[in-house]
């Protein structure tokens, strides 16, 4: 039976929902102060706006959007104060427009950033090294190099932004290996290219670069948030879909809180990602589109299991017949607790 190092993973990830006001809101019953802040308009009259994308390092008001290639933009009155247990917004419609619904996916790294020093480009990292996630700053040489990422042990999973100018965003996947990457914004199929990872695998104190200015821009200063796979907490892997509505089924170890999948091996199909908050049963019907200012969508897609999930679609995008897909989960319960106490199902 699998056992969990972490058996309550709300202290480390929780999801919030809520409803604008178009003045001002706190966002409480996080359970922690959230170094990494995901918020997305849901329905309602500003649900077609971006996704806005905080971090500790960059601070309150400073966005970035997974579905633009635009850098770090501070923007006064949107996500103002990372707060004990949550967060502060501001009026501004893209998180808090009178009537408009929002869900924000949060993260706990390690607060304020310190120096590290185990790469050729020093960086400043906030790491959580229990649940496996740091967030990274540092500034990019041109040239094959090197960035400590303070996690202990390899990531599965690294996403990473140019801040000061436009720039794609990218993806490292362990499932595909540092040969390719993709692109968070794009629906674009994984690609090959020695430019972004330098065709090096991550180890358990670094991260390598090539010359890509998406991942290593001479001169320019880059964001990069690491994931490590963490026992009954966190889960980066790949499926072949199947075609079917008695869809493939994936097994993680824990019931799903947060789901993110994507089809590597063919273009134009969207990231997709669903949580157990906005969908509180099975069928997992809501779909935002990570790529997409797109407002929430609603069909069949799969269900959360207790040990895992399963695809409920034909859709090519997320279970097309020998098709293959990259995910990375998030739980809300370990399928086995450390002392041996099961979840239930759903």
């Amino acid at each position: 039976m699998a056992y969990s190092d972490i058996d309550k993973p709300s202290d480390y990830f929780n999801t919030s929902l809520w409803t604008g006001n178009g003045a001002t809101q706190s966002i409480t019953g996080v359970g922690f102060q959230p170094d990494w802040v995901w918020i997305k308009a849901r329905t309602g009259t500003y649900s077609g706006s971006d996704h806005h994308i905080y971090d500790v390092i960059r601070g309150a008001n400073a966005k970035l959007s997974s579905n633009s290639t635009g850098g770090s933009a501070t923007i006064s009155d949107t996500l103002t104060s990372f707060d004990s247990d949550g967060y502060s917004l501001g009026f501004r419609t893209r998180v808090n427009g009178t009537g408009t619904t929002y869900a924000g996916w949060n993260w706990l790294a390690g607060g304020t950033a310190s120096s590290n020093t185990d790469g050729s480009i020093t960086s400043s990292v906030s790491a959580n090294t229990t649940s496996g996630f740091s967030i990274v700053s540092y500034t990019g040489t041109g040239s094959a190099a090197t960035i400590g990422h303070s996690l202990g042990v390899k990531p599965s999973m690294i996403i990473t932004k140019r801040r000061d100018s436009t720039s794609n965003w990218m993806v490292y996947h362990s499932s595909l290996g540092a040969t390719k990457y993709l692109q968070l914004e794009t629906t674009d199929q994984a690609n090959t290219s020695s430019t972004r990872w330098n065709n090096t695998e991550p180890t358990s104190s670094v991260f390598t670069v090539g010359t890509s200015s998406g991942t290593n821009p001479s001169s320019g200063t880059m964001i990069a948030y690491c994931f490590a796979e963490k026992k009954g907490f966190s889960k980066f892997g790949s499926y072949t879909g199947n075609g079917s509505t008695d869809g493939t089924f994936v097994y993680t170890g824990f019931k799903p809180a947060f789901l993110i999948t994507k089809r590597t091996n063919a273009s134009g199909n969207s990231w997709i990602l669903t949580d157990s908050a906005r969908d509180t049963d099975n069928v997992v019907q809501k779909v935002l589109y990570p790529d997409g200012s797109n407002a929430e969508a609603s069909s069949d897609r799969l269900d959360f299991l207790s040990n895992g999930f399963k695809q409920r679609t034909t859709s090519a995008a997320a279970n097309g017949s020998g098709d293959t897909y990259i995910y990375m989960c998030f739980a809300s319960n370990p399928f086995v607790t450390s002392s041996g106490i099961p979840v239930t199902a759903r």
